[in-house]
């Protein structure tokens, strides 16, 4: 649990629409799943004519200035990497992503299964850890179909811990992640309770905004940055459900939306 409260330092989280965040941690500047591009459709790999529908602009452009690391939590949709995501992968010095990903991406790519660590060095000459942590597309045994995905935990010794979910559907996976690092500083949550009729029978492909309060719950999370429930139209909860639902749960205070 390394640095989970070391320090009541503020870690730097900044928005910028569906999946991509900003983080800025020991001196790096970590992206997550970096998506770009403008207001479009996307066909999918399934049989029949399914397709993502992005339905909002990124207010950033590829333009983040230095980033030193990608958090890419798949490489699979669209949604989570999509054209001018993928452009931007080899500006970066690392990407940190499924082990399966890598076989995709290549160059600087680099898979963290689940539990595995690897370290970065700061600048200030210390070190910061990053986990892969065990996450899942959809209802069990939904892999076939929606692919790998990863989560990640960020510790540096003195500094706070700050979890980035990607796209998992599971709290017996967070169970096990409290188990292992609870209480944790800051929880980057994807949620917007995303389903679509086709797959899994509407089952849920996300958490939603309860389960995303019951997360913050088995975490510990002193502060809750959500994100990837807008710009996407097959998100069905956005920010007044997410709202709604921590201040049921009495954690309306942990809430940071960090735009």
């Amino acid at each position: 649990m390394s640095g989970a409260s070391a320090t009541s330092e503020k870690i730097p989280v900044h928005v910028y629409g569906g999946p991509t965040t900003l983080i800025e941690y020991g001196g790096l500047r970590f992206v997550t799943d970096p998506t770009f591009d403008p207001p479009g459709e996307y066909p999918m790999p399934l049989p029949g004519d399914h397709k993502l529908v992005k339905t909002e602009a990124s207010p950033v452009a590829a333009d983040l200035g230095r980033v030193d690391v990608v958090l890419l939590s798949h490489d699979t949709h669209d949604d989570n990497l999509d054209s001018s995501g993928r452009a931007f992968l080899p500006k970066v010095p690392v990407v940190l992503t499924t082990v399966s990903g890598t076989g995709r991406l290549g160059g600087n790519a680099q898979g963290l299964a689940f539990w595995q660590s690897t370290e970065l060095e700061r600048p200030d000459g210390g070190a910061v850890t990053v986990t892969g942590l065990p996450a899942r597309h959809g209802p069990v045994g939904c892999e076939p179909v929606t692919g790998d995905v990863v989560g990640f935990m960020i510790t540096s010794e003195d500094l706070p811990s700050v979890y980035v979910s990607g796209d998992n559907a599971a709290l017996e996976h967070v169970e096990e992640i409290a188990a292992e690092f609870a209480p944790v500083d800051t929880a980057v949550l994807f949620l917007g309770g995303a389903r679509m009729a086709f797959a899994f029978d509407g089952a849920l492909l996300t958490l939603d905004s309860a389960q995303g309060a019951e997360a913050a719950k088995l975490l510990g999370a002193r502060r809750v940055v959500p994100a990837h429930y807008d710009s996407w139209a097959h998100f069905k909860e956005g920010r007044h459900e997410i709202e709604a639902a921590f201040t049921e749960a009495g954690l309306a205070d942990r809430l940071d939306f960090a735009r």
